[in-house]
């Protein structure tokens, strides 16, 4: 079963970046899509950020034109970059891998907080 670590997270200002990391225990190259949820304080998890196996990108409303999904096949890891973070950026981000047959378990996340 593939295991997923979230890293990069922390405090930054408002208008501020960060980039995440997700670092898969596996190959990615045949991964059908993979994503970037968060889940903030008092609210259900919501996805943020799409990549297919084509290499097709979908972002929510929210972060359109701010936030950036990208991949590194050779270091298995998937990528999150922020910028421009708001205070309402602030949660705990997962990421999540969906293969042929198999979705992967939820990692530890990372906490992103925004300050104003």
């Amino acid at each position: 079963q593939v295991q997923l670590v979230e890293s990069g997270g922390g405090l930054v200002q408002a208008g501020g970046s960060l980039r995440l990391s997700c670092a898969a225990s596996r190959s990615i190259f045949s991964i059908n899509r993979m994503g970037w949820y968060r889940q903030a304080p008092g609210k259900q998890r919501e996805l943020v950020a799409t990549m297919s196996s084509g290499g097709t990108t979908n972002y929510a409303d929210s972060v359109k034109g701010r936030f950036t999904i990208s991949r590194d096949n050779a270091k298995n890891t998937v990528y999150l970059q922020m910028n421009s973070l708001k205070p309402e950026d602030t949660a705990v981000y997962y990421c999540q891998l969906i293969g042929s047959s198999w979705i992967s378990p939820w990692g530890q996340g990372t906490q992103v907080t925004v300050s104003s």
